[in-house]
């Protein structure tokens, strides 16, 4: 059933203290899974249906439940609801809210479906829907995937309706006239002889009304907020650094902590003697973590690091590959029959097209590497654990797991933690770990009253990091004039799901679908067709980077096909119109060539290059412009057109494009962990290296609304990025970028 369906008949039963402790209004009770989290903390006589929205004495209240880690989420779900309840989302409160179950997010794992999402057929809608199962089951209260949006979109605006719907009703039970002489506007119901009462004066009679079974959500055409620019709520408290980071928590007569755990990622530690840092300056304690490594307890963070350093470990060894090397034969050893893990798409007959051509074919191989998330706020968290209580105060993905974690490591029961989520100085996949919280944890029960900051040193941090997971393509093309006639594409990389999954005691059956994506699920009609994907052995950790496997897997196919178009002497976008019936994904790839005037006259040493990557069901393409300089590649500027269905707030959107094309411009040129000894390499930015001002181009955006439902686009904008500057710079060098990074081949200024 709809999120939109019939709303059944509800009664609040709220006593006088309504106005005072608060109520609350939600979506509708529709086969509600789990009970409302914020329940127990309300008054006697109170009702809650739903945890989204809170009307009390002090004004209203939203739940947005998604981490904020500079995306604009809390702005953008707060806005979905404060649209609907005719409310300024600049004048409410706005809370993350407790982990709950209730929480769960449906459309996170509508990516693995074994259709493209081109593909709008009752069948595959039918599998995209029946995802929410599992994740109703699970109370996957995560964010990522680009979900968040998708997720809210209907049942947070349904949450706004809904309770504007009982205000509206109180209000005419109030002053005894029609409801439809009513109107609300700025968070007051208005009556037609000019009468305003605020909604905090309603809300304790509201509570009590029988609600119609057709609330309905507004219109496009009416909406007031959203589909234009929304100030960012959380801009002003950033700027003035008055925002609270979990690094930033202060607790009394708090204590604080680092961490050492072997260097040979999962193994364990044999022992330690710290007797060189246990009386150094500001050292309260040095701590066991369990077998894996030490943890320096401190009266600021910085005696913790230097303590730390002086602490002597004997580190057991891992299995996995000792060397970068090691990691890519791995790869290559994969390509085998028993190693296949899925074949999405077997178009044709690929093996009679490429026998036929013979020497014809044109075989390619491409590389990308392990790469570290790099969030400028390293891994930390606070916890004190007194009286039977544990609380934590976390930047977390995923705020339930966080709690389901932090009960098994402290031993303290699920109903008396409590999880505070703080914003994230960055996310990009790697705080839907749990390390940082279990260790946070596990310090805490050893100081059990003291309230304990744990901090991980950046060192610790890029070289105790879930990577991206490195990869190896290989293609083999046949043109056929100015076309494709046949493609065959396999590719062998880790599981990031049965990595990731499984540190959380998961096990996922069947296929990754992150090992294929962006390649068998893109908008390209080619005869004869075929993508396999090929699992390489659990390792080295890896888990999901920005936009997952579309980050290396874009970059190998929009190289590929662009090296085809070459070899056809064709033009690289009229080629890939012709491979395209999808008109969304047409109008995006048209949009971005008129942006850059694609075809122009190009200056001497100067290049041009396209890509066109699909992945959470957008459409993105990107043309990058560069020069080649006597010192190396500027990149001058960036164009992008994506199109999400519909665009919320198209300044957020814009950040978001921007945010996206520098990630993966700086993963492309010069990000690259490797191993070495079974060991990372890389330990800081001097090592590790990320794009500068300096280096930053100009990027230009255009947002479309052509696309069949709304998208989100957190994640989108990266995967372009790489393939459309490999593509540049052979245009303006003659040089083939087919390894990344693209430093090694090549000087960027």
């Amino acid at each position: 059933m709809s999120i939109l369906g019939k709303i059944t008949r509800r009664t609040f039963v709220i006593g006088s203290a309504a106005i005072t402790s608060g109520v609350l209004f939600g979506v509708y009770k529709y086969k509600q899974p789990y009970p409302n989290p914020l329940e127990k903390n309300l008054a006697q006589g109170e009702t809650a249906l739903t945890p989204y929205v809170l009307i009390n004495a002090n004004g209203v209240t939203i739940i947005a439940p998604r981490a904020e880690m500079g995306q604009g989420v809390k702005t953008t779900l707060a806005a979905l609801v404060a649209e609907e309840l005719d409310i300024d989302v600049q004048n409410v409160r706005i809370e993350h809210g407790v982990p709950s179950n209730a929480y769960y997010n449906a459309a996170v794992l509508e990516e693995g479906v074994p259709f493209p999402p081109q593909d709008t057929s009752s069948t595959a809608q039918m599998a995209r829907d029946f995802m929410h199962v599992p994740a109703k089951f699970f109370g996957v209260q995560v964010t990522g995937g680009s979900s968040s949006t998708v997720d809210a979109f209907e049942k947070m605006r349904m949450a706004g309706a809904t309770a504007r719907e009982a205000l509206l009703l109180a209000a005419s039970a109030k002053l005894n006239v029609a409801k439809n002489t009513l109107s609300t506007d700025n968070g007051e119901v208005i009556s037609k002889d000019g009468q305003r009462i605020a909604y905090t004066e309603l809300a304790s009679l509201a509570a009590s009304v029988e609600l119609p079974d057709d609330v309905k959500l507004k219109p496009k055409s009416e909406w007031k907020q959203l589909g234009r620019p929304i100030p960012r709520v959380d801009m002003v408290e950033k700027c003035t650094g008055t925002a609270t980071f979990g690094i930033d928590v202060l607790q009394k007569d708090m204590l604080y902590a680092t961490i050492k755990v072997n260097p040979h990622l999962g193994a364990k530690c044999h022992a330690f003697d710290a007797n060189n840092a246990a009386n150094m300056k500001g050292v309260k304690a040095i701590l066991p973590l369990a077998d894996v490594g030490a943890a320096v307890v401190a009266t600021n963070t910085w005696y913790a690091f230097k303590a730390a350093e002086k602490i002597d470990f004997d580190w057991a060894r891992t299995e996995y590959a000792q060397s970068t090397d090691e990691l890519f034969e791995s790869a290559i050893a994969a390509f085998n029959e028993e190693q296949q893990d899925s074949q999405n798409r077997d178009d044709g007959d690929v093996d009679a097209v490429i026998g036929a051509a013979g020497d014809a074919t044109i075989h390619r191989e491409y590389r990308a590497p392990l790469l570290a998330h790099a969030t400028m706020e390293p891994m930390n968290a606070t916890a004190i654990m007194k009286d039977g209580q544990l609380d934590v105060w976390v930047g977390t993905q995923m705020p339930t797991y966080a709690l389901s974690e932090a009960a098994r490591v402290s031993g303290i029961e699920a109903q008396n933690i409590r999880i505070h989520t703080t914003y994230l100085g960055g996310g990009f996949g790697r705080r839907l770990e749990m390390d940082f919280i279990v260790y946070a944890v596990m310090v805490a029960k050893q100081l059990e009253g003291t309230p304990v900051k744990v901090t991980w040193s950046r060192e610790e941090d890029m070289t105790h990091d879930s990577y991206r997971p490195f990869a190896v393509a290989r293609f083999k093309g046949v043109t056929q004039g100015k076309n494709i006639s046949a493609l065959d594409v396999k590719v062998s990389s880790p599981s990031v799901m049965e990595s990731q999954m499984g540190r959380l005691g998961v096990s996922l059956p069947g296929p990754d679908s992150t090992i294929v994506q962006a390649l068998w699920d893109q908008a390209y009609t080619i005869e004869n067709y075929r993508v396999t994907g090929y699992r390489v052995p659990m390792g080295i950790p890896v888990s999901s980077w920005r936009s997952v496997g579309a980050s290396q897997n874009g970059f190998f196919n929009e190289s590929m096909i662009d090296e085809l178009a070459i070899e056809a002497s064709a033009d690289p976008i009229e080629m890939r119109l012709g491979l395209i019936t999808h008109q969304p994904t047409r109008n995006v790839l048209e949009a971005v060539a008129n942006m850059a005037n694609w075809g122009r006259d190009v200056a001497e040493n100067h290049g041009l290059g396209v890509a066109l990557v699909t992945s959470f069901g957008v459409p993105v393409a990107e043309i990058v412009e560069v020069v080649n300089t006597p010192r190396g590649i500027k990149i001058l500027n960036v164009y992008v057109a994506a199109d999400l269905g519909i665009a919320i707030d198209s300044r957020n959107i814009d950040a978001q494009l921007i945010s996206a094309v520098n990630f993966g411009l700086a993963g492309a040129m010069m990000g690259e962990i490797t191993l070495l000894d079974g060991k990372v390499q890389q330990t800081n930015f001097h090592n590790y290296d990320a794009i500068r001002m300096h280096q930053a181009p100009v990027i230009h955006t255009k947002i479309l609304e052509n696309g069949e439902r709304i998208r989100g686009i957190g994640e989108p904008g990266t995967p372009p990025a790489a393939p459309a500057l490999a593509n540049a710079i052979f245009a303006a060098t003659g040089l083939r970028m087919r390894e990344m990074p693209f430093n090694k081949h090549i000087q960027f200024v």
